[in-house]
Formats: structure tokens, C-alpha cells, sequence
């Protein structure tokens, strides 16, 4: 980056956004620097965008073409790749409009009456809506085979755990922790765009799914919303939602209003009162190692009144192992107390119950219509019983 400046708008300009002197100011830093793009950190309607282009004579994009831009070079997989795609149109139909006049010459007409024809930039829009239209049938198969993926694990059924927060806030690093994964872990903002999934074992739980999931950003432009909302959509299926935060970050507070309002809005927890229920939200303090000795102590006294809040550090692993304990006890906390009588020779219910469930005591239990028997006392969440019962 050659240069990065403020500048006040007192008033809003409808051609240019800035005043006279401000587009000079920018055209001359610039050629100073030798810039050969400006990014506005903000909208720019399409007529501003050309004329600045113009007037700067280089190339200008706003807030929402570099957020497109990221994303494009992130998509990894198939998924994110026509996510990033439709959003990108979306993004481009409203640039058709006025700001491309070499699209304005006209075709001929089809048909032997011939007829006034279609300008090119009808022609170049109804292109795009016919490749938006296919992008939106193919994330809407995406999206079912996404829902019968979630069926099919709420039949197993394992606790499904979803990582949430804002860009870079150290969600996989944490995902790469718990799962000893190598999923992409960078500096970066939207490193990660596809939902990416491993099992864990938690204690007390012999297995749940950790979900990893793209990071949120202030003033989302509305296309990225709708493109990837099918991927958001694992969040609302989630057990429990890990809200990850960067701590040590100024904007910690901003960003978790920003996250929060995603999740009011994805229906995840209810807009007026916050509350996470029925998913459990917890939140999780990262880059903790990053904290000043004052900072830490402050904070480890908000979070020490909190049983919500797991101050961690993703990188030296501080903190790991007691949110791994609290997830295991979030999970098994409506685990209720079952006395069964077992065969004994009926070794993999046994075997089943010791791996699921917390077994209190495993004793003879005499002889029986089937043989000898165990006598087995166990803790099992509704979830574990549903599936024990189907053995």
C-alpha cells in the first residue's frame, strides 16, 4: 500500500462523492506514490466510480470490490468459488447502469420483422441474470445436499460445534488446535470461505463435529450476504456456537456487535434480549498471549464472572484444555442417570456405553433369562440414550 489518508465528506457529491479539491488532492498523491489503484472505503455508485476513474485516471474500486477481490483469490473449492462468482455479478449488474458507454451501441433485432434490436448493455444484463439465475440453482443443490448432511448426522447423532466471529480472529488456528488439522490458519483477511469440518473428542463425549466457518465483517455488502448464506447455515444447525474474538484487537467490542448482528439475523439467537438459546453461545477470548499484564488482569476478572467467556490463546494453546472441558460438560449437562441390566455377553452395548456415556458403576448382576448379566449405571445425554436405544 503506497498511501492511506481520511477524508472528511461534508457533503456528499452525487458525480464524484468528493469535492473538486479532494479528487485533486487524490490525483496527486497518487502520482506522487506512483499508486495505480484507489480503494474507497465505502460505496460508490456507479456513476462515481466512472468519473473518479476519469478524473484520477486510475483505476478506482470501493469497499465491496475489494471485499470481491479477496474473496476471489480465498475460494478454494468448488462451493466458494460460485458463491464468489454470484456475488461478483450481482456486484457487476449495477455497474452496467450508466457506467459503461461503449455498451451502449445497439444489435440488430432477431426474427425476419427485424425491430429496434437490444443495446448492449441489455444484451450484457440479461447475460448475467441468465449465469446468476444457474449459479443460484447450483447453491440451491448445494444447500440441500448441506441439509441432508445435517440430517444424516442428527440420525448419528453427534453434537455439531460451530467456530463464528470476525475476519482473522484466530478461528482456524483454534479449529487446527482442536482438531490437529492443517486447515489454512493465515494473517489474512477471509482466509477461510468454505466450511470445513472435523471430529473431536471432547471429555465425556467420544465424539462431536467441530465446523469452521467464513469470518464476518462490518457493513457486509448485501450480494455477499445472500451468496453465502447457505454457507452461514451450518451455524444454525450447531449445538453450541463458539464465538471467537479477537481480544486483543481495539474493535473487539465493535466486532462482536457486528457478529451478533449476523447471528440475529441468521435466526441463531433472538434479537432483543441476545440470548443464545436454544443453540449455546460461547465466547472465546483468543490472541490472550497478545494482552499487556494490564489488560490480562482486568479482563481475567470480567471473564472469571462469566461462565460464558474461555480467555485462550489458538497459537501457545493456553486455555485450550479448560474449553475443552467446558464443551464437554455443555454437552452433557442434560445427561441423565439410567440403571440398565446387560447381558454379559453382549459386549458391544457394554463396550458402547464405557465409550458415550459416563459409567458410575459396572457390576454382576446375577443370572438371567439370557445368562449371566451386568448390572450397569450410566450417564447419557437424550442424544446418547436415542442412540442406545437403537442398538
Amino acid at each position: 500500500m503506497a498511501e492511506a489518508f481520511i477524508i472528511p465528506v461534508r457533503e456528499v457529491r452525487p458525480n464524484t462523492l468528493f469535492g473538486e479539491g479532494q479528487v485533486q488532492r487524490i490525483a496527486t498523491d497518487c502520482e506522487l506514490h506512483e499508486a495505480e489503484l484507489v480503494i474507497v472505503d465505502g460505496a460508490l455508485s456507479p456513476i462515481q466510480q466512472r468519473n473518479l476513474e476519469e478524473k484520477i485516471g486510475r483505476k478506482v474500486i470501493d469497499r465491496t470490490g475489494l471485499i470481491l477481490e479477496i474473496f476471489g483469490e480465498r475460494a478454494a473449492t468448488a462451493e466458494g468459488r460460485l458463491q464468489v462468482e454470484l456475488a461478483h455479478l450481482d456486484y457487476q449488474a449495477s455497474r452496467l447502469v450508466r457506467s459503461w458507454t461503449h455498451l451502449e451501441r445497439q444489435r440488430g433485432g432477431f426474427g425476419f420483422l427485424g425491430g429496434p434490436g437490444e443495446t448492449q448493455i441489455e444484451a450484457d444484463r440479461r447475460l448475467i441474470r441468465d449465469r446468476m439465475a444457474k449459479l443460484r440453482r447450483e447453491l440451491e443443490q448445494v444447500r440441500k445436499t448441506r441439509e441432508l448432511h445435517r440430517k444424516r448426522r442428527g440420525r448419528a447423532p453427534w453434537p455439531v460445534i460451530a467456530l463464528v466471529g470476525y475476519t482473522n480472529a484466530g478461528k482456524s488456528t483454534l479449529f487446527n488446535r482442536l482438531t490437529g488439522a492443517d486447515v489454512m490458519a493465515e494473517d489474512l483477511l477471509f482466509a477461510t470461505l468454505d466450511p470445513t469440518m472435523r471430529a473431536i473428542t471432547l471429555p465425556g463425549v467420544e465424539k462431536a463435529i467441530l465446523s469452521d466457518t467464513v469470518g464476518f465483517i462490518s457493513d457486509l455488502p448485501t450480494q455477499l450476504v445472500a451468496a453465502f448464506r447457505a454457507t452461514l447455515e451450518e451455524v444454525t444447525a450447531a449445538d453450541i456456537v463458539l464465538h471467537v474474538r479477537d481480544i486483543a484487537n481495539p474493535d473487539s467490542a465493535s466486532q462482536k456487535k457486528q457478529v451478533l448482528q449476523v447471528l440475529s439475523d441468521l435466526g441463531v439467537i433472538d434479537e432483543e434480549d441476545g440470548e443464545g438459546e436454544p443453540t449455546t453461545i460461547l465466547e472465546v477470548w483468543n490472541k490472550w498471549d497478545l494482552l499487556d499484564d494490564e489488560l490480562r488482569e482486568e479482563l481475567s476478572g470480567v471473564a472469571a464472572n462469566d461462565e460464558k467467556v474461555m480467555p485462550i490463546s489458538a497459537v501457545t494453546g493456553e486455555g485450550i484444555e479448560q474449553l475443552r472441558e467446558k464443551l464437554g460438560a455443555v454437552l452433557t449437562e442434560g445427561a441423565r442417570r439410567h440403571s440398565l441390566m446387560i447381558p454379559a455377553s453382549d459386549g458391544a452395548r457394554i463396550a458402547w456405553l464405557h465409550a458415550h456415556g459416563e459409567v458410575l458403576s459396572d457390576n454382576d448382576g446375577g443370572q438371567g433369562a439370557e445368562g449371566p448379566m451386568r448390572h450397569i449405571e450410566v450417564r447419557l445425554t437424550e442424544k446418547e440414550w436415542g442412540r442406545f436405544e437403537t442398538l
